[in-house]
């Protein structure tokens, strides 16, 4: 009994005890927590790179979860950089800690005070992860975002915090149009199109953190490579590894660390495949001598 009364007292009861991820599904009243199992098994040992981002990430949860002032976060950047599975990646590192990660749709944010009154009272600390933000128009989801990392009317709790990945670096779209008043000749017009462009370039700057996910260069590629391939304890030449690699990426025309987990997917199959086939003692396609291999 005493370890039972240890657990509710730490980890609470109900659908927030159960599950560590969540998903917003459905819409306005109607709209429900949905617990998600299993999540995604990621953790940061398993993202290569970009370790002051995962630091500040990892640093300001900790903040959450202490109960101190955590700030919301922007992460942004380049596509198959890690963003989604940098924020993916708390879960399994602190859930047992008490976190909980609450996917919210991007077109769902106007639901932000329905859900934030659904986790509200709770012991556990909560993660709202909207991915892949970006606005075409100034628009009801844009305010409802706007107004609760500005603190409005539906207060943000303490125990609450958003991140959010985008591909934008100020969110919302912006259009020739916003620009042309301002260049027109009119002074009200000059107005109107100043005090838009401004509203629209300003959502970013509500989150307290941003922090910046750019693509690798070549080196830097065949780098992220070259560990993932010394992690899966893969064998074969450098130089081949190195041209392989390459003619992936443009394959793929990105070069990120998911191109790069995306290549050495296909090349451990690839080097699986050719020592079944193989005869004993000799596999094809694969390094068994020699300095320059990986194993």
């Amino acid at each position: 009994m005493p370890q039972l009364a240890n657990f509710y007292r730490r980890h609470g009861s109900g659908k927030f005890a159960r599950y560590l991820g969540f998903r917003w599904e459905g819409g306005g009243r109607d709209g429900t927590l949905q617990g998600v199992d299993p999540v995604d098994t990621v953790r940061f040992a398993d993202l290569i790179g970009y370790e002051e981002q995962k630091r500040v990430v990892a640093e300001n949860t900790l903040l959450l979860l202490q109960g101190l002032p955590a700030n919301n976060l922007l992460l942004y950047g380049d596509r198959g950089t890690g963003k989604s599975s940098t924020v993916k990646a708390l879960l399994n590192e602190y859930g047992h800690l008490g976190l909980r990660l609450v996917e919210v749709p991007p077109a769902a944010l106007i639901d932000l005070p329905l859900i934030l009154r659904e986790v509200r009272g709770y012991k556990q600390k909560f993660i709202l992860f909207v991915d892949d933000l970006s606005f075409a128009e100034h628009g009801e989801n844009f305010t409802a975002l706007k107004a609760v990392l500005e603190g409005g009317v539906e207060h943000k709790p303490p125990h609450v915090v958003i991140y959010a990945t985008s591909n934008r670096r100020h969110l919302v779209r912006e259009k020739f149009s916003d620009r042309a008043g301002l260049h027109s000749g009119e002074h009200d017009d000059e107005i109107r199109s100043a005090d838009t462009l401004q509203e629209k370039l300003s959502l970013a700057d509500r989150f307290g953190l941003t922090l910046t996910f750019l693509a690798p260069d070549q080196n830097r590629y065949l780098e992220l490579v070259e560990s993932m391939v010394r992690r899966r304890g893969l064998v074969i030449g450098q130089d081949e590894l190195r041209q392989k690699a390459l003619r992936w990426e443009k394959w793929q025309n990105s070069r990120s660390p998911r191109t790069a987990r995306q290549f050495v997917d296909w090349l451990e199959g690839r080097l699986k495949l050719a020592g079944l086939s193989a005869p004993a003692g000799r596999e094809e396609g694969i390094s068994r001598q020699g300095t320059n291999t990986f194993s």
